[in-house]
């Protein structure tokens, strides 16, 4: 049974002619009776009784009748919603980002790109670069967007990037305040607060400070880069956080900045995909909108 005999079934039971359906599908008459017997023989039943010049449907043809317009109609959808997909007019997009860019730069960029496509569906999972890049190796999400250096695995490949400056933190009233830079032998003097393990935060700053031979006075260790503020706030230490994490905190003077000499630290956002998976329309214009936001929109110092 094939949906063309289907359709031309239906344009019979329309037309209430053979000729007539005929000509309507730019069909020969003994074409579309063809049709019509290769369906019956599938079926194993007759669909037409035929009255002389007249047709009427049998008790078959009605059943086949009730089916044949639901099937008819699933795939007309189904092309329809296929084209609207390729439109942009809707579509699901699926984002997993790490803490930095999910919670600071992720919300205000999907809030204007659903303004440019308002029927489109976004979905968005954070967690840390660990394991948003496990999500995307297991097609959980459609992009990933993580910070520092994406893993090796063959799996995944760049789309995109983005640079993110990490600085150092201080309350207002601390002693550096007044300073525009500091040695990286101070830091012995403080508490460093740092993200968790998987962090890809965590991860580049551990590198940068190994590579420059600083080595702070203690750690602590904090889940969240927003607990790590608060703790900064409260004099609890000083930490190395993205510039986009602070861009409120800085207008508000709450918080200062003070450069380390000796190490400047940077890293990438990366948007990341599974390598096996072709780019869906709506998954291309994401990229593509990403890379004109974020260029237009970085924070200045």
């Amino acid at each position: 049974m094939t949906f063309r005999q289907l359709q031309s079934f239906l344009a019979v039971v329309r037309a209430k002619s053979f000729r007539r359906a005929a000509e309507k599908l730019a069909l020969s008459q003994p074409a579309l009776s063809q049709q019509i017997k290769e369906l019956e023989r599938e079926l194993d039943a007759r669909v037409f009784d035929r009255l002389g010049r007249a047709i009427a449907l049998t008790q078959a043809g009605r059943l086949l009748e009730e089916y044949a317009q639901r099937i008819v109609s699933m795939v007309q959808g189904l092309r329809e919603a296929m084209g609207q997909l390729r439109g942009l007019e809707r579509g699901v997009l699926r984002l997993g980002a790490s803490t930095t860019p999910g919670i600071y730069l992720l919300p205000g960029l999907l809030a204007r790109f659903k303004t440019r496509h308002p029927k489109t569906e976004v979905s968005l999972h954070i967690g840390n670069t660990r394991e948003i890049e496990e999500r995307v190796r297991a097609a959980e999400v459609d992009l990933g967007i993580v910070g520092g250096h994406v893993s090796d695995a063959k799996e995944t490949c760049v789309e995109a990037r983005l640079l993110d400056r990490i600085v150092l933190i201080i309350p207002r009233q601390h002693p550096w305040a007044a300073r525009r830079a500091v040695s990286g032998e101070r830091l012995r003097e403080e508490c460093l607060l740092v993200r968790e393990e998987g962090s890809a935060t965590r991860r580049v700053i551990d590198t940068a400070l190994d590579r420059a031979g600083i080595s702070p006075g203690s750690r602590l260790e904090l889940g969240h880069t927003e607990a790590i503020k608060q703790g900064v706030l409260a004099g609890l230490g000083v930490a190395f956080v993205s510039e986009y994490a602070i861009r409120s905190e800085l207008a508000a003077r709450r918080l200062r900045t003070v450069r380390v000499q000796g190490i400047a630290i940077q890293r990438h956002f990366h948007v990341i995909r599974y390598e096996g998976r072709v780019l869906s329309p709506l998954e291309r214009a994401f990229l593509d909108f990403f890379g004109a936001e974020t260029q237009s929109r970085r924070p200045r110092r």
